[in-house]
């Protein structure tokens, strides 16, 4: 089998955030992903994550997209947006544009290019309506734009009702849980081909989440989110990508 260069770019979907680790660190679906393809093939891939929290998506593609390509990947990944359909006077053709660069240079540099749309919180955030109804016009939009690509491998995340159960979701309400990453990795896996590891599309509930209470969750969590929007600034700012743009070898367990 052809060797596996696999990089993922994006914002905190991908980079893992809400998939915490004991030591701090955050997992996510990429990692896993990366794991449960070794595993599959029974040979190791090269893996490289470029992705940093808070970045809307035109930034994704100006700061990550090259130095992605310039890693040689055989697959890149690439899902963005999710902040920017936070901001209402965002344009979405303007946010699905930055998916269309992405796929031309997919193109040209002979890479698979991996979409994914990111999981529905809706239901449990304020303005709840207004975000589904950008979500659904994002989701369509980006759609619209790879009609004919079937060679576009495709792990939709927005259109899984069942991911938007608060069960998949962090105290944040807008990350999704470890149980949540592992859902989404078995979608990428599946959509790759290869095989899913047991339990990974519906994981037990995990026993140690706690529901914040209404007033907790505004203090803890939504109030400094609209504290960035006004500041102008994002948890991202200063952050360098968690494996410094470079190749990490993931091993078959």
């Amino acid at each position: 089998m052809a060797a596996v260069r696999f990089v993922a770019i994006g914002d905190s979907f991908t980079e893992g955030v809400g998939d915490e680790l004991p030591d701090g660190t955050v997992r996510g679906w990429a990692d896993l992903t990366a794991q449960g393809w070794a595993d599959s093939r029974g040979e190791a891939i090269e893996y490289a994550n470029l992705a940093i929290r808070g970045k809307l998506v035109w930034p994704i593609v100006e700061q990550q997209l090259e130095r992605a390509l310039a890693l040689k990947p055989t697959h890149l990944s690439f899902n963005g947006g999710g902040n920017d359909m936070l901001r209402p006077r965002t344009s979405i053709s303007h946010i699905a544009d930055a998916f269309s660069q992405v796929l031309r240079r997919c193109d040209e540099e002979g890479v698979t290019m991996i979409l994914l749309s990111g999981a529905n919180p809706s239901a449990q955030l304020p303005a709840s309506r207004m975000i589904q109804r950008r979500g659904d016009l994002m989701s369509l939009a980006v759609i619209e734009r790879l009609e004919g690509r079937d060679d576009v491998l495709r792990a939709l995340n927005w259109p899984d009702t069942e991911l938007s159960d608060p069960s998949y979701w962090s105290q944040d309400r807008l990350h999704m849980n470890s149980r949540g990453h592992h859902r989404v990795a078995a979608r990428v896996l599946d959509a790759l081909g290869e095989t899913v590891p047991d339990g990974w599309w519906s994981m037990p509930e995990l026993t140690d989440a706690v529901r914040l209470a209404q007033r907790e969750y505004m203090r803890e969590h939504l109030g400094p989110w609209v504290r960035r929007r006004l500041t102008g600034t994002s948890s991202g700012d200063g952050r360098a990508p968690k494996f410094g743009g470079e190749w990490v070898e993931v091993s078959p367990r």
